[in-house]
């Protein structure tokens, strides 16, 4: 099973994390050339993330701030960030040139994906509408209701179990820049309860008419998804469609290259799937020779089986 790393760079600047309490801070580097990292610790923490952001307003000319990583919370696994995000918000007049904004940016020693506890991420995305990237990590208690913003370019949305209320929400939302859109859907063991009628608003695409990479992956539903993607009039407009880290059987293939063309794509990314070497085959034989990059990568996909003939799939994030 594969477990997410910190992120390396937001909005194409590389990540820099803020000094901790005690360390020095007259020697930053300018604030436009990173995107800024401020972590507190999920485990017998010495300051509370809100302290470490008030050091950091005050150490950092904010007004060329592009983009923010929120990193660990006290008690992530206990404690919503919802502190949080009012200091966010509180302090969203000092952050003029934001333009990203990362929400639970944790490794699993920090604290696994599933147990990170979240909250309404709605606030944030009504209280920065220039905010161009949004994306946020974990599932448990994370709420997104429909929203209207114009700014927003890229979605990403990172969990191991994805409740049915944020699909909804973002199905429902108007986001008539949005250019790129990331759902990890998960499993039911982990909270993730929507099914595939969830993503017909999505798949729509009557929302998103700038969309050109959509990936809906990291599923135990990943047949049912691209059997619902077959369909879908959102498609003719992607130039990357992405259904892997999920539990893709040859099922869901089929019905994916019965449906629709696919060879207007730049890529099709499968990759961490469960086909047998036969579909493996079809696929490149359908899609590369029209010129259509695939990863077909099977990266750790292993499957069980018990004496009885049950056998046993997982996604390639879930705790």
């Amino acid at each position: 099973m594969s477990h997410p790393t910190h992120l390396v760079a937001l909005y194409r600047l590389p990540a820099y994390t803020f000094p901790g309490p005690g360390e020095r801070t007259d020697d930053l580097p300018d604030p436009d050339s990173f995107a800024w990292r401020i972590t507190s610790d999920v485990y017998d923490a010495d300051e509370e993330w809100t302290a470490a952001f008030a050091r950091f307003c005050d150490a950092v000319d904010t007004t060329r701030v592009k983009a923010l990583i929120v990193g660990a919370w006290k008690e992530a696994y206990d404690t919503d960030p919802s502190d949080v995000v009012e200091a966010l918000l509180a302090a969203r007049d000092r952050f003029p040139a934001l333009r990203a904004l990362f929400l639970g940016d944790m490794e699993s020693e920090e604290c696994e994906i599933s147990w990170i506890n979240q909250t309404d991420v709605t606030p944030l995305l009504e209280g920065f509408p220039a905010l161009e990237e949004f994306g946020v990590r974990g599932g448990s208690g994370l709420r997104l209701t429909a929203v209207s913003h114009r700014e927003l370019r890229r979605l990403v949305v990172e969990s191991g179990g994805l409740p049915a209320e944020v699909v909804r929400g973002t199905g429902g939302s108007d986001l008539a820049a949005l250019e790129h859109l990331d759902l990890w859907l998960g499993t039911s063991e982990y909270g993730g309860d929507s099914e595939a009628a969830d993503l017909e608003p999505l798949l729509s695409g009557a929302r998103l008419p700038r969309l050109r990479h959509l990936a809906l992956r990291n599923s135990e539903m990943q047949d049912a998804v691209a059997a619902a993607v077959a369909s879908a009039p959102v498609v003719a407009r992607l130039e990357v469609l992405d259904l892997s880290m999920g539990v893709l059987t040859d099922e869901g293939a089929a019905a994916l290259l019965g449906g629709q063309p696919l060879t207007h794509l730049k890529k099709l990314d499968l990759h961490h799937h469960y086909l047998t070497e036969p579909m493996q085959d079809r696929i490149r034989q359908t899609l590369e020779t029209a010129g259509v990059e695939v990863d077909l990568d099977r990266d750790d996909a292993d499957e069980d089986a018990d004496d009885d003939g049950t056998v046993w799939r997982w996604v390639a994030v879930g705790e």
